[in-house]
């Protein structure tokens, strides 16, 4: 059974959310605060499974919060991190906390219940629309001018697998396009991980983006391995 933790100045949604998480067979939520200093004094003593963050609250905003609970010594909670604007500053400091998910709050139910489930077990779910939308403008930026070396520790099939990190595919989706089984996907995305010192598929999509991994595609640029 995974623990939530709901933090949330808005009754109504906050509400809302609880009703999906507790109408799952595998999911409770143990508190609901409002704002953010609650949140993290909330996790600290009662270190639930994941705790899910608005952005916008009071006190202390969700991405402080977030960055606390995720910094804090001996921490286990997963964070998603819900808003309302797609903000590329947002994305990139709750990406850079270190944060499982960042999500509109317009997201279906069924995909904020998955998305806990991600955070639950390690992994990370970003918004494919925030992903896909907001990574360009971000590596205008910030992008370096030219690619790092570390690229050419990859493979050709790792460098595609990267490629598609940056699109915010799912495993699943990758598995498709290049006409792999998951497990095989699984592998080549711990080994893109492993070798650029990445600490999971968030980062190594903000990684290609501001790195200039998505524009050496475009000119002819691939890895030295096959």
């Amino acid at each position: 059974m995974l623990t939530v933790l709901l933090a949330d100045d808005h009754a109504l949604f906050r509400s809302g959310v609880r009703a999906i998480v507790d109408t799952q067979p595998d999911l409770t939520c143990v508190a609901e605060v409002t704002d953010g200093r609650a949140a993290v004094e909330a996790v600290a003593r009662l270190r639930p499974d994941v705790a899910v963050l608005d952005v916008r609250m009071p006190n202390t905003d969700g991405l402080t919060a977030a960055e606390a609970i995720v910094a804090a010594p001996g921490n286990t909670t997963a964070v998603l991190v819900l808003t309302t604007y797609d903000s590329d500053e947002s994305l990139h400091r709750a990406l850079r906390a270190g944060v499982n998910g960042f999500l509109l709050k317009s997201i279906p139910p069924e995909e904020m219940v998955s998305a806990i489930r991600v955070a639950g077990r390690g992994d990370t779910a970003i918004d494919p629309s925030v992903a896909r939308r907001l990574a360009p403008r971000i590596a205008t930026s910030v992008r370096a001018p030219e690619p790092p070396p570390e690229l050419d520790r990859l493979t050709v099939r790792e460098h595609e697998v990267l490629l598609l990190l940056a699109d915010a595919r799912t495993n699943a989706e990758i598995a498709a396009h290049l006409h792999l089984g998951e497990e095989t996907v699984r592998t080549h995305v711990s080994r893109v991980l492993a070798k650029l010192g990445l600490r999971d598929r968030a980062h190594a999509a903000v990684f290609a983006h501001t790195n200039g991994v998505v524009r050496a595609v475009g000119e002819g640029r691939r890895p030295a391995r096959p």
